[in-house]
């Protein structure tokens, strides 16, 4: 056969742009991997986040003084950065919470008041405990309202065992696990029950307490993990609301139910600090050939403040913040603009998020693509298309350039449907943006350390963070030296299957801009 010079040249011209293209992609990513894993910053950057700053309840003066870190992080690393105002919230400032038990012995206990619970007013209350009664109606709720006067109220279940089942599993009879269950599912159905017999809710319930002069509020809301509570927000606005670990929180309510009427002494002493702005930290290295098209790397900033938003979310703020210094150190012009979201106040309703969507559309509109990184410390294991079309072309792609040992561990589902909440990147998918969860493994974050008062520095893989970060930047980087823009055609979506109707994708939600306040 003769051979055509001209189609000759033209292949091996072809052939030799692949070789050099795989030659500079597979020597990037040698770069990467040997700064991520030889110069990690990881470590050095959890502790002052989370050690030093601590929790980023948003409003308080942790989470401004996380922003400025942040922005001074950046700028150390030659990168530009700048926080961006998106709203206001109530300013407020836990401080020392201390409860003992006086009577009928002497015993400190484990506990806290919630967040944006009032303090006591730098004294020291000190009342009975009583639980809150089953009585059998709202009538009879009113009636016996004026009892609690001067008490401290105990509005939660006592739980039947401190034990998870994981461990009943392992060690009960199968007799004994099943009987344990059934027990607590009725006094489960009970306690509910008990609370909507009342008339109100679970958060409207502190307030008619706190209205009839209540000491405070006693609550706990355990995990379902050994020695683990989650903390949330406090609904009374002048009597403290506090949680009391499982094991003190039985004790009081086991001495009550014995009639020795126990009595407690709580100090706490939070500050009101008024409303407050409240911030995005944006950084970004800008692009050389298409800076007006973006590679966004998310993660939410602001935590609650139980424990120190170790894994929810500064594992994921670690993951972007390391995958930006590691970029800009080996890639440090690239073709598209990429850019950092630490978002705000993600904790009440992805308002940070939500508010730059809103505030950015020339931004919204040319984004290649984003990834977000938000449920835990371990390394990730899924990645779904979100509904989007084609997504499994690109993301395909540039997951090939992806080490073996991390890729393979990569679950991915096409095209997936689209996340209308749970965390950042829903705010972009519902704009038409073509954003994605990296979603990581468990260690056992539901009951350990999601929202709790366990969420700490210790909790930490870095092994995994590590090797997320890798991941970040080799998938941002390939993203951003991409010759072909990215489609975010939307699949079309299956019927709901409760209602039977036609599958709608997620509208967008507009922020809350003034939050904290009635």
């Amino acid at each position: 056969m003769r051979r055509n010079p001209t189609l000759l040249a033209l292949a091996l011209l072809l052939a030799g742009n692949g070789v050099f293209a795989q030659s500079k992609d597979s020597l990037m990513v040698k770069s990467i991997i040997e700064e991520a894993t030889q110069r990690s910053q990881l470590q050095t950057l959890g502790r002052e986040l989370m050690d030093g700053i601590g929790p980023r309840l948003v409003g308080s003066p942790q989470m401004k003084q996380a922003n400025d870190w942040a922005v001074a992080k950046y700028q150390g690393w030659g990168i530009a950065a700048k926080n961006e105002q998106w709203g206001e919230w109530r300013g407020w400032e836990r401080g020392v919470t201390h409860i003992d038990m006086v009577y009928p012995r002497v015993k400190s206990l484990e506990g806290m008041q919630l967040a944006w619970s009032p303090s006591t007013g730098g004294k020291t209350v000190t009342g009975e405990v009583i639980i809150l009664a089953d009585l059998a109606d709202s009538v009879a709720f009113q009636q016996w309202l004026p009892s609690v006067k001067g008490k401290f109220v105990m509005i939660s279940m006592n739980q039947p065992t401190g034990r998870p089942d994981y461990n009943w599993e392992e060690y009960a009879t199968k007799e004994s696990f099943e009987k344990m269950k059934k027990e607590r599912a009725a006094q489960t159905d009970a306690w509910r029950n008990r609370i909507t017999k009342t008339g109100l809710t679970a958060r409207t319930l502190p307030v008619a307490l706190e209205k009839a002069g209540a000491a405070g509020v006693v609550m706990s809301y355990w995990s379902n993990g050994f020695g683990v509570n989650k903390i949330f927000g406090a609904n009374t606005t002048k009597v403290p609301t506090i949680d009391i670990a499982l094991e003190d929180y039985g004790l009081l309510y086991r001495l009550t139910e014995g009639g020795q009427k126990p009595k407690i002494s709580v100090r706490a002493d939070s500050k009101e600090l008024g409303m407050v702005p409240t911030f995005n930290t944006i950084a970004e290295i800008k692009g050389s050939e298409k800076p007006n098209e973006y590679v966004i790397l998310s993660a939410h900033f602001d935590s609650w403040d139980g424990g120190t938003g170790a894994t929810d979310n500064g594992t994921g703020t670690l993951t972007m913040m390391e995958a930006m210094r590691i970029l800009k150190k080996v890639y440090p012009n690239p073709k598209r603009t990429i850019l950092v979201g630490h978002w705000g106040s993600e904790e009440q309703g992805l308002n940070g998020s939500r508010a730059f969507v809103e505030d950015h559309p020339e931004i919204v509109k040319n984004i290649q693509v984003l990834f977000n990184q938000d449920n835990g410390t371990g390394r990730v294991v899924n990645l779904s298309g979100q509904g989007f079309l084609r997504a499994y072309e690109y993301l395909g792609r540039w997951l090939g350039a992806v080490p073996n040992d991390i890729r393979s561990q990569i679950e991915t589902r096409w095209p997936g449907a689209p996340g209308a909440g749970g965390s950042d990147f829903a705010s972009f998918v519902a704009a038409g943006a073509p954003a994605f969860s990296l979603s990581s493994t468990s260690w056992s974050y539901g009951n350990y350390t999601w929202h709790t008062n366990r969420d700490t520095y210790d909790k930490i893989v870095f092994d995994d963070v590590r090797s997320n970060a890798i991941l970040t930047a080799i998938l941002a980087y390939m993203a951003s030296e991409d010759p072909v823009k990215t489609s975010n055609e939307k699949s079309v979506l299956p019927n709901n299957p409760r209602t039977g109707a036609p599958g709608i994708w997620p509208a967008p939600v507009k922020p809350t801009r003034k939050g904290g306040v009635n």
